[in-house]
């Protein structure tokens, strides 16, 4: 009997422990308080995929950016006011879009379920919804529920808090490990970049400037380089767009990896991966497509954990763009 008793309050205790410490997301949290949530979600996001092609990298990218300053807590969508410069104005968020996507995706749900599901949860849905669109909608990773939306956003700590496309191997994974996320996670993560578009102002300095001499990065493939050239204006062309996968920019797929092992990566926190024999030995294990899919996936979950708020923390903002 006493036996019994301990194992009880045991298990009891375990999942008090659990629900404490970050483990309050789960899957289907919306199924009594609002079971049409998660549907749509999906259904909205899959509306504005059809039409807009570039919408999953979009999504995905919004999301890594609302991640990494005070956790997945849709802090990144307030919007700024007289007396605060938010997230959403900081140099690294200028070029972010999908907010519309999430508005009407909320507007909908709100509509259904007011008060109920968070801004922090559409996000972190859509984004992997818009993602799954090529795959027959089958989910490429799994998004557990549960998250309740930040009441604070400045601008100074996306500032301080996101990977720069120029940050060197040691700089990204002191952020990463800030995170609680891996060298694994920073590599399998970076693959999202098989994805989008990136600015010429982010990457330019590879082709014109690299050291201050008026040179050009020497681990950038020459013949990538020249074409990279025709398409950039100068270190200062901030509105000329290239493609981050050239041959499949809308396609989600592992080819950002033999594209970096061939020195096309087009950052330098792409670059930067093949800089260390551990990173590079990542690199080349997630060549293979089911390998890539398989961690994404894994890595996906971890980040959309970050700093999660839970319980009586934060609150469920009725406008994603507005503080209660």
């Amino acid at each position: 009997m006493k036996m019994r008793f301990f194992l009880v309050a045991s298990m009891m205790l375990l999942s008090f422990l659990e629900i404490t410490e970050g483990g309050s997301l789960r899957k289907n949290f919306y199924k009594k308080s609002c079971p049409q949530a998660e549907e749509i979600v999906k259904n909205i996001t899959l509306q504005h995929v059809s039409s807009r092609p570039e919408l999953p990298a979009k999504l995905l990218r919004l999301h890594f950016h609302d991640c990494f300053v005070r956790g997945c807590d849709a802090s990144v969508l307030i919007e700024s006011t007289a007396s605060n410069t938010a997230e959403k104005d900081a140099i690294p968020n200028l070029s972010l879009s999908g907010f519309d996507v999430v508005k009407d995706i909320k507007d909908a749900v709100e509509a259904k379920c007011p008060g109920v599901v968070s801004c922090a949860d559409i996000l972190t849905l859509a984004a992997r919804d818009a993602v799954s669109v090529q795959f027959n909608n089958e989910q490429k990773w799994e998004v557990l529920t549960g998250r309740r939306d930040g009441t604070v956003s400045k601008s100074l700590e996306a500032l301080i808090n996101i990977p720069a496309p120029f940050h060197n191997i040691s700089t990204l994974r002191q952020i990463f490990s800030s995170k609680n996320l891996t060298l694994h996670d920073l590599v399998v993560l970076s693959g999202a970049h098989t994805i989008g578009v990136g600015h010429c102002n982010l990457f330019s300095n590879r082709l014109f400037n690299f050291t201050g001499k008026g040179d050009q990065d020497p681990t950038l493939d020459s013949t990538y380089a020249k074409f990279l050239k025709t398409k950039c204006q100068g270190l200062g062309d901030t509105t000329t767009t290239v493609e981050m996968d050239p041959s499949s920019s809308t396609d989600f797929n592992s080819d950002y990896y033999p594209i970096l092992l061939r020195k096309k990566g087009l950052f330098t926190s792409d670059a930067t991966l093949l800089t260390t024999k551990q990173s590079r030995n990542i690199v080349k294990e997630l060549v293979s497509q089911n390998k890539f899919f398989t961690e994404f996936a894994q890595s996906m979950k971890r980040m959309g954990a970050i700093g999660v708020l839970s319980g009586s923390d934060g609150e469920i903002r009725r406008k994603c763009s507005i503080v209660n």
